[in-house]
């Protein structure tokens, strides 16, 4: 299912409602995988029939902090799977130039520190975004990060693996390689623009 939605996803023929509802599904089904490791724990609830010993997530705090703009597009689906979990929102955008990121805002819950977190966005392309994204995390105190996105080229997660190979990176698509302009192809274009119809 991931990859037949993500394949329409592609499509230039899809419009930006489409895309962000089909970014939506991906996410809760990327979710899955994303937290399958979650620690367990008994408890001892009552069904209508008896009482029983059930698992439960063993007390794991949880949180969702989207990479700005385009990584908005894939909170609200881990927000179903996890509607607990805390967002907290880093911005960041690419240098036209330089393809370097930039910094321009950061807010985070107050025990971020203390959570397993998600970074989302959906395009890993040279990486640079996600690699600082993941360093201020981790000069907040985060010590358990994941990094979840829709398509990767083969460079972005190399530098990712390089700066942080602590962190695991789950994508539901590894694409060929990097153009001259450091867009991933055959990638999907600009996820921000298809998300927001800016473009």
């Amino acid at each position: 299912m991931v990859q037949h939605k993500l394949s329409i996803m592609r499509d230039i023929r899809t419009g930006s409602k489409d895309f962000r509802e089909l970014l939506k599904e991906i996410s809760l089904l990327m979710g899955y995988e994303i937290t399958r490791d979650l620690p367990l724990e008994n408890v001892e609830i009552e069904t209508p029939m008896k009482k029983m010993t059930a698992r439960v997530i063993s007390g794991k705090k949880l949180a969702i902090v989207p990479i700005l703009r385009a990584g908005l597009g894939m909170v609200d689906g881990l927000l179903t799977l996890l509607p607990v979990a805390k967002v907290g929102h880093i911005g960041l955008y690419r240098d036209e130039t330089t393809h370097e990121p930039v910094s321009y805002y950061c807010k985070m819950p107050i025990d971020i520190d203390q959570r397993l977190v998600i970074v989302t966005d959906p395009m890993l392309a040279t990486g640079g975004s996600s690699s600082d994204a993941i360093t201020m995390l981790k000069n907040m105190g985060c010590n358990n990060i994941r990094l979840m996105c829709l398509v990767a080229a083969p460079e972005g997660v190399k530098r990712v693996q390089k700066d942080h190979p602590d962190v695991d990176i789950y994508v539901a698509a590894l694409d060929e390689e990097l153009n001259s302009d450091a867009y991933i192809l055959p990638g999907l274009g600009d996820a921000g623009d298809r998300i927001f119809g800016t473009k």
